[in-house]
């Protein structure tokens, strides 16, 4: 499992919890699907940048925000 999978996961689940959201509330939030939301939280699947940033913007945070350690 690729180590920035993991951290952008760990900081999507992060700010999802600051905002008290559940999975699905961010997967309908995003236009995504839930189980794919987990996967993602968990660094099990490589994301691509539109995805990113339909999370982002759910979250409404910037996107590079999720990169970080």
């Amino acid at each position: 499992m690729a180590e920035i999978n993991k951290r952008v996961g760990l900081n999507i689940r992060k700010y999802r919890k600051k905002k008290s959201w559940s999975q699905e509330q961010l997967a309908f939030e995003a236009d995504l699907h839930r189980a794919y939301i987990g996967q993602i939280e968990r660094g099990e699947k490589n994301i691509g940048l539109m995805n990113l940033e339909k999370i982002s913007k759910a979250l409404t945070i910037r996107l590079e925000v999720l990169f970080k350690n």
